[in-house]
Order: structure tokens, then C-alpha cells, then sequence
């Protein structure tokens, strides 16, 4: 019985079965040592580095402000740690350039130039991993704080780098408290250096001086045949005109630069040259703009009223319809300007924009600010100021103290926004003309009467194209000089055809500077061809003639002098003949 029972098949069958279940055992075992092996070595490389990595860059950021983490809270001096936020380690830094609207809504071709800023390496050294956005070590992430430090650092590095102030760029980055640690910083300081030293060295003989007055904005009313229509036509550029000049020397290279970019005034009266870089390729140039007093005589012309502030703070021109509808918005070449700027940044030098010259005797910026408001003195008051104050019989002492005010107000922004003034002279005067007592007249009154609301300056524009002096540098034995020199004035400006003109002479820089209007652009297009082709430029909307400009004398002249040799054809008449220059009765 027992032979019967057993069964060889059987058995064998159940040792295989034995053998295979131990076989995969043996698999499986080496199976987990494989796994744990290959976890082992990933840890060694990846993990323990960034863990070591962020803890790092975490006790920089507690270090700074000598505060110790709390052990069961997670906070440092009662200050959330942000685990889980993304480490910045790129910023593409790109000027949206949009559309810059006109005064009346219209676009004025404003894309946008801003370079952008490529991304920096991975910080925590680890190049062998692709980015995938925001950079990470493990699970957390440099502080909030750290990365908007960072982010700042280099978008204002990047706004200073597009006006070529690559000093201040290089500041920004390096004074950021992460520099030490963060290679994008360190890079980008590295990229403006470079820069600077590829820049190419302006000398101020070099860099011209073009000038404008205020900007026709309705050519039908400017130029409609009545007695201003003429001076208008010599004296005055359209909006149009001006707009395709400014984008056309833009699309060349031109950058506005500051007369005191030219130049520097040292502590013991000297001035000494400077030099300006920009990029290959750059120009520098100096942008003035004469008489932005808006005179009673343009009102209803075609030109803006006065210099505004809008909601936002910004400096734009207001503009009154024949309805009384008043506009606020670009109208003027101050406000045109800076629209342009803010979306060409590369269009101004360390953000310097232009040059205001201003006279005095009918106020400031448009605001009625001379005394003569106040005083009422018949002697000095002109026709247009007389029908000024019977049209307003309530211009008391507190409206025009509210005038002062606002005019100061937008003085301030202007020249927080980079622009600069200077002396038109207060009553539009030829010194030599004028004598050296009427001279200290005219000056006590500018500072009296305009100096109050923009501030000191030492740049003086001189007007009718006049000077002190012939060709020649100014010297020590030259009275008017003195007296101006002494009076804190240490840039003169003439008007010369020339396309530079600078001298120095130790304690002085002079400059002549180039009128652009219609009388130059009509007679003299090559004086211009620099710059732009005038048949690119010129409103069709002008008389097809402009009349030659006369002297004192009537005798004609011959262009190759200043379009501001002469009086306007606006020049009241009947204040004339009871006054004098410095009695405010000259206009253009």
C-alpha cells in the first residue's frame, strides 16, 4: 500500500515549486538593494546639495536683520517665513512701449524701445536640470522680500541703463543687499560695465543746440490772415511739423543731453568741460524752448493757454475751444515730449529732457504771476494786461497769489521730470540795447517776479538773438559779464546758424543755439539737412510764402541772422509807443 501511495511526478513537481519561490525571493531582495542604492546616490547628489543651498541663502536673509528663527513657531520675530514661494532667478526687464495719445487723442507712433534682460543661471549651481519657471530647492523657496529686492534692483537698473546712466545702473544692482549671492545681479552689473566702456566720448564742441517757441496746435487759426498770421508763419513750427522732427531725429540717434551734462560749475566760479558717452551710433543734442509764457496775444490762435497739472501729476498743456470747452492733454512741446520720452526712455540722457526760457512781464507758464497783476501801476500796465483785468475784475490779491501757486506747482514737477529753466530776461531785452542799468533793471525783475516760482538757475538765454559780446569769448573787462556772472549766471546762449557753437572760457561756457521755424526751415533747408529733410516735414497747412524777417530800421533781412533779430508782427502797437522793453510791451 505504502508503493502505491507514493508518487515521483508529484513530488518533483513540488520541489521545482520550492525552488522557483526562492528564486523570486533572491529577485525581489536585490530588487530593493538596487532601489536603495540608486535613492542613496540620489540624495548624495541632488537633495543634500540643495538643502544645503537653501539653508544658506535663509540664514543670509534672517542674518541681515540679527533676528534668530523661532524653534516652534516657524517666525522670525513674530515675521512669516514664506516656505513655498517661487525663488526669482530671471527677470525680463521690457518697456511696454504702447501708444502715446496727442492732445486730441490721436496716436503719436510711440513703440517701444526697451532691450530686454535675459534670464540669469540657476542659482543654486545645479545646471544639469532645465528651468521650468520660477527656480525652487526642494519644496521651498528664497523669501518674498528677497526675490522683490532682487526684482526692484534690476528694474531700476534697467530704467537707468535705457537713458545710458550705466553708473546708476551698476549702483542699483550692487547696492542691492543680495548682490554677494545672486550671479543675476552680478551679471548684470558685469553687462553695463561693458557697455560704458564701449561708449564712444562726446565733447561739448561737438553736441548742437536747436531751440523752438510755442507749438501751433490748429494751423487754421494760427496762420488765418489776421496781423499775427505772419509772425506766426516765421517764428512758429505746427504740431505736426514739430511731432515728425522730433520722431525723424529720434529714428537717427539723437538723444537730448543737458547743458550741464556739458559742463561742470566748480565750488570757486571755474567751468570745466565734461564729457558725454553714449552708445555707437548716438548723438547727443540740446532741446530749448523760448517764451513758454503764453502771451495775451496768442489767446484764440491756435495755441494752448498755459501749463497744467492733470489727476495724475503729470505737466500737460491746456487747450480752450472757441465753445470755452477746455482740453487738457499734449498740446505743447513740453507735454509732447515727455509722452514721447516715456515710451523712447532712449531718447533722453540720464532722463534730462529740455531747456525753458522764460521772460516775465505777462507772468510764468501762463499764469498772470507778474506784479504789475497786483499792482495795477498805469505806467507799467499794457493794453493786453489792461483788457486782461477789465475781463476779470475779481483778480484780487488772492487770485493772483492762487495763480502764483499753481504756476509754482508745475515749475516743481517739470523740473522733477528733467527739464530746466532759464532766463528769457524779464522783459524780452537786447542788454546791449538796453544799457547796463536797464539791464540790472530787467534782471532784479526776473528774480523778483520768476526766479520766486521756478528757482535758481544759472543758464541765460538771451533774447532777439542778441549777446553781450561779438564772436569773441567773453573776457574779465566786459561789464555786462560781470554784472550777469555775479548774478550766479554761468551758461549764456546765443542764437548762431552754425551747426555747433560752444566756447569756454574758464569761468563760462557760451553756446549758440539753432532756430528752427518757418522762416529758417523756408529760406535756409540746408542749415537743417543734419537733423531732418525739411520737404519730410513741413505743413501743408502753411501759407504757401513766408515774408522776410525786417529790423529796427525796415531794412530786409538775409537769413543767415536769428529769427529773433526783430519784434514780432504781434508787437502791440499802442503799448509800444508809451513804453519800453522792460516794461513788458515786446512780444513775439
Amino acid at each position: 500500500m505504502g508503493d502505491q501511495d507514493f508518487n515521483p511526478n508529484e513530488n518533483d513537481r513540488r520541489l521545482r515549486r520550492q525552488k522557483d519561490e526562492r528564486i523570486r525571493k533572491y529577485i525581489l531582495a536585490a530588487l530593493v538593494l538596487i532601489i536603495l542604492a540608486l535613492a542613496a546616490v540620489l540624495a548624495a547628489v541632488v537633495v543634500i546639495p540643495q538643502v544645503t543651498n537653501r539653508t544658506a541663502l535663509i540664514n543670509q536673509t534672517q542674518g541681515n536683520t540679527g533676528q534668530e528663527e523661532s524653534s516652534d513657531t516657524g517666525t522670525v520675530d513674530g515675521e512669516n517665513e514664506t516656505g513655498d514661494d517661487a525663488l526669482k532667478t530671471g527677470l525680463t526687464a521690457d518697456t511696454d512701449a504702447g501708444n502715446t495719445a496727442d492732445g486730441n487723442g490721436q496716436d503719436t507712433d510711440a513703440a517701444g524701445t526697451a532691450d530686454e534682460t535675459d534670464s540669469a543661471e540657476n542659482m543654486t549651481g545645479d545646471n544639469s536640470e532645465e528651468e521650468t519657471g520660477a527656480e525652487t530647492y526642494g519644496d521651498t523657496a528664497l523669501s518674498e522680500d528677497a526675490e522683490a529686492a532682487i526684482d526692484t534692483a534690476l528694474m531700476e537698473a534697467e530704467t537707468l541703463a535705457a537713458m545710458y546712466d550705466y553708473d546708476g545702473a551698476m549702483e542699483a544692482v550692487q547696492s542691492c543687499e543680495y548682490y554677494e549671492t545672486s550671479e543675476e545681479l552680478q551679471q548684470a552689473a558685469a553687462s553695463y560695465e561693458k557697455t560704458k566702456e564701449n561708449c564712444v566720448s562726446w565733447s561739448p564742441e561737438d553736441v548742437t543746440h536747436i531751440f523752438f517757441h510755442t507749438i501751433i496746435w490748429d494751423a487754421s487759426k494760427a496762420f488765418d490772415g489776421d496781423l499775427d498770421s505772419e509772425g506766426f508763419n516765421q517764428y512758429m513750427v505746427t504740431m505736426k511739423e514739430f511731432s515728425a522732427i522730433m520722431k525723424t531725429m529720434y529714428s537717427e540717434g539723437y538723444v537730448m543731453v543737458s547743458m550741464h551734462d556739458m559742463c561742470t560749475v566748480n565750488e570757486d566760479g571755474t567751468v570745466t568741460e565734461n564729457e558725454i558717452l553714449l552708445p555707437e551710433g548716438k548723438t547727443p543734442f540740446v532741446l530749448s524752448q523760448d517764451d513758454v509764457n503764453y502771451y495775451h496775444y496768442m489767446d484764440g490762435d491756435g495755441f494752448a493757454s498755459r501749463l497744467v497739472l492733470n489727476e495724475n501729476g503729470e505737466v500737460k498743456a491746456e487747450y480752450i475751444e472757441d465753445d470755452g470747452t477746455v482740453l487738457v492733454g499734449d498740446y505743447d512741446l513740453i507735454p509732447w515730449i515727455d509722452s514721447f520720452v516715456d515710451a523712447h526712455p532712449d531718447f533722453s540722457y540720464h532722463g534730462h529732457k529740455g531747456t525753458i526760457a522764460l521772460t516775465g512781464y505777462e507772468g510764468t507758464l501762463g499764469y498772470r504771476t507778474d506784479e504789475v497783476y497786483l499792482t495795477r501801476d498805469e505806467e507799467r500796465l499794457t493794453s493786453w494786461q489792461e483788457s486782461f483785468l477789465e475781463e476779470n475784475p475779481d483778480f484780487d490779491e488772492e487770485a493772483w497769489q492762487a495763480e502764483v501757486d499753481a504756476a509754482t506747482a508745475v515749475a516743481d514737477a517739470l523740473k522733477a521730470d528733467g527739464w530746466e529753466f532759464a532766463s528769457h530776461t524779464w522783459g524780452h531785452i537786447d542788454p546791449l540795447a538796453k544799457g547796463l542799468d536797464g539791464t540790472k533793471t530787467d534782471t532784479e525783475r526776473w528774480k523778483n517776479n520768476v526766479e520766486t516760482i521756478v528757482g535758481e538757475t544759472d543758464i541765460i538765454i538771451f533774447a532777439f538773438g542778441a549777446d553781450i559780446s561779438n564772436w569773441e569769448e567773453y573776457t574779465e573787462d566786459n561789464e555786462y559779464y560781470i554784472y550777469l556772472k555775479e548774478q550766479g549766471y554761468n551758461i549764456f546762449c546765443c542764437v548762431d546758424s552754425s551747426t555747433t557753437y560752444v566756447q569756454f572760457n574758464g569761468t563760462s561756457m557760451r553756446m549758440g543755439r539753432r532756430n528752427i521755424d518757418g522762416y529758417r526751415m523756408y529760406y535756409n533747408a540746408d542749415l537743417l539737412a543734419d537733423l531732418f529733410n525739411v520737404s519730410d516735414v513741413w505743413d501743408s497747412a502753411r501759407p504757401d510764402y513766408v515774408a522776410e524777417l525786417t529790423d529796427a530800421a525796415g531794412t530786409m533781412s538775409n537769413g543767415s541772422s536769428s529769427s529773433e533779430e526783430s519784434s514780432s508782427a504781434s508787437e502791440d502797437s499802442s503799448a509800444a509807443e508809451e513804453g519800453s522793453y522792460e516794461e513788458g510791451t515786446t512780444y513775439e
